[in-house]
C-alpha cells in the first residue's frame, strides 16, 4: 500500500490549519492523511474533484498538480482511487454501506490496488461469470492482497487459454485490432486538428477505421 512520506504529511498539516474544518477541501487532506485505512473515502473525494473539476477552484490548474502538490500522490495513484471508488460505487453499491463496512475487520477490507485488479477483469472481461464471482469473494470479502489477486487472475487466464485456445487468440485479435482502431481515431483527429496531411488523406483513414469496425462489429 502506498503511503504518504513526512515531508507530504508536513505540508498537508500545514494546508489544513489556514482551512474550514468543515470544508470538503479540509476533508480531503484529512483523508489523505489517513490514506491506508480509508481509501475510499478519499477516492469518493478525489472523484468529485475531478469529475466537477473543483481544483480549478483552489488555483490549481490542473488535475495532476493538485493531487502532487496539495496531497503527495502522483496522478496515476490518484486515478486508480478514483476510479476504483467509482467501481464500486456502481458494480458494488451495497459494499459501500456505512454498516457494512462499519462490520468488518481492518484486515478484511481490499486495498485499492486489488479492486482497481477487479475494476480491470470486468471492464475487459477476461473472465467468465464464474471465475470473475470467486475473484471478487476473494478481494472483497477475503481483503485478497492484490499481489495475490493477481497471480490467481493469471492462472485462472492461462487456465481459460489451455481449455479455449481458439476462443483465447480470438480475443487477443480482437483486442489487438481495438487498441489500433483506438490509436487510429486518435490519429484522424490530430490530423483534422492540426491540418499535416490533405483532406483526402484523412479521407482515407476514415475509410480505413470504417474497414476495421466492420472487421470487429
Amino acid at each position: 500500500m502506498t503511503k504518504l512520506n513526512t515531508r507530504s504529511l508536513e505540508r498537508i498539516e500545514e494546508r489544513m490549519h489556514s482551512l474550514d474544518e468543515d470544508s470538503m477541501r479540509y476533508k480531503i487532506l484529512e483523508s489523505a492523511k489517513s490514506f491506508k485505512s480509508s481509501w475510499m473515502d478519499l477516492g469518493q473525494a478525489l472523484y468529485s474533484v475531478w469529475k466537477d473539476k473543483l481544483y480549478k477552484e483552489w488555483g490549481y490548474g490542473t488535475f495532476d498538480v493538485y493531487t502532487s502538490k496539495e496531497i503527495g500522490i502522483k496522478k496515476m495513484t490518484a486515478m486508480k482511487l478514483l476510479k476504483s471508488y467509482y467501481f464500486l460505487e456502481k458494480e458494488e453499491p451495497d459494499y459501500l454501506r456505512k454498516d457494512m463496512m462499519s462490520s468488518r475487520e481492518t484486515a478484511s477490507v481490499p486495498t485499492y490496488e486489488s479492486v482497481n485488479l477487479l475494476r480491470l477483469a470486468k471492464n475487459k472481461q477476461l473472465l467468465d461469470h464464474s471465475d470473475y464471482h470467486k475473484l471478487k469473494k476473494d478481494i472483497l470479502d477475503m481483503g485478497k492482497d492484490a499481489r495475490d489477486a493477481k497471480k490467481d487472475l493469471t492462472m485462472l487466464l492461462k487456465q481459460r487459454e489451455e481449455l479455449e485456445p481458439e476462443e483465447a487468440r480470438k480475443k487477443r485479435r480482437n483486442a489487438m485490432i481495438k487498441r489500433l482502431l483506438t490509436a487510429l481515431k486518435t490519429l484522424k483527429t490530430d490530423i483534422e486538428a492540426s491540418k499535416m496531411l490533405p483532406a483526402g488523406t484523412i479521407k482515407e483513414v476514415a475509410v480505413l477505421i470504417q474497414k476495421i469496425e466492420a472487421e470487429i462489429s
